[in-house]
């Protein structure tokens, strides 16, 4: 299954998310990420599945959904796909809906990337460090990615991109969330020009679990030091589009590969399905786990690979 959704988005509304690549293949393996760490690290462009099987599915929920994006977001990095252009023409082409990627911008450096993008609405790419040795700490890249390298791809992305740029921040306790660490970050931002700045915290079980967000003085400041910045610091809210799924176990885990679900948005699909008892009968199964995180228990599949 290539295409889930619509889900909440903090940032995009209803996005019709689409995964053009295996789960957990990724360039980098960030110490924050939802989807666990990443055990297929690479930075090889490759066509993984059929381009023709992925855009058949996006039109199929196209059908019976209206979204406010179709976002290219992936199990990791999107632009690992070869084919992400293509996929983003046959979407301009067929629907009105505009077309983001999000992507960790660690591939910008390449002109075969920065060219792949030029037709999405929005990119939105991620920038957690002022410096290579921070760089590597939180986002632990491939070993051929360099920091300064990733910096000037996102620069050179920018000089030739009519779209918007909404760049990401992800703030880690102790890690990146200095005034020192802030400012070279501040400087970084100015070298990109993006249209939005977003200042994100982890709110979903991190792939390690000694990451915690900053304390809520910390993102204020970041704010105003990354230029009015805008907060990602609260929960998503609204429902999960369901059609795709034919029982709730299958909804449940689905979404829970892709989307860490809070308990309650999991008794909401056992609603939808009159499917009372299947979160009990998928933990005991060990399908699932229950992971608490910040005041909050998360549900995610059993096989997550977390620290």
């Amino acid at each position: 299954m290539y295409t889930y959704g619509p889900v909440p988005s903090r940032r995009l509304g209803r996005s019709l998310g689409v995964s053009p690549i295996p789960p957990k293949t990724c360039s980098y393996s960030c110490v924050y990420c939802q989807l666990g760490r990443t055990n297929r690290k690479q930075i090889t462009r490759e066509s993984f599945y059929p381009k023709e099987d992925i855009l058949a599915e996006i039109a199929e929920l196209m059908e019976v959904s209206s979204p406010d994006y179709i976002t290219f977001v992936g199990d990791g990095e999107p632009t690992l796909c070869k084919d992400i252009s293509w996929l983003i023409g046959q979407c301009k082409e067929k629907w009105t809906i505009p077309v983001a990627v999000i992507t960790n911008g660690s591939l910008l450096f390449l002109e075969d990337v920065r060219h792949d993008l030029k037709k999405a609405d929005v990119v939105l790419p991620t920038l957690d460090a002022g410096n290579e040795k921070t760089f590597k700490i939180i986002n632990r890249p491939h070993g051929h990615i360099k920091y300064d390298a990733m910096l000037r791809g996102l620069v050179d992305f920018r000089s030739g991109y009519s779209g918007q740029i909404w760049l990401e921040v992800m703030l880690v306790k102790g890690l990146n969330d200095t005034e020192d660490e802030l400012l070279n970050i501040r400087q970084a931002v100015d070298m990109i020009h993006p249209d939005r700045v977003y200042v994100v915290i982890p709110i979903r079980p991190p792939a390690e679990s000694w990451v915690k967000p900053p304390d809520p003085s910390t993102i204020l400041k970041a704010q105003q030091i990354l230029g009015e910045a805008i907060p990602l610091a609260g929960l998503e809210s609204g429902q999960f589009g369901l059609q795709e799924f034919s029982d709730a176990r299958q909804a449940i885990m689905g979404i829970a590969s892709r989307h860490p679900l809070r308990r309650e948005q999991a008794a909401d699909i056992e609603k939808t399905f009159s499917a009372p008892e299947t979160v009990k009968q998928m933990l005991r199964d060990k399908e699932i786990v229950e992971v608490e995180y910040n005041g909050n228990k998360y549900l995610l599949p059993g096989y997550f690979i977390r620290g």
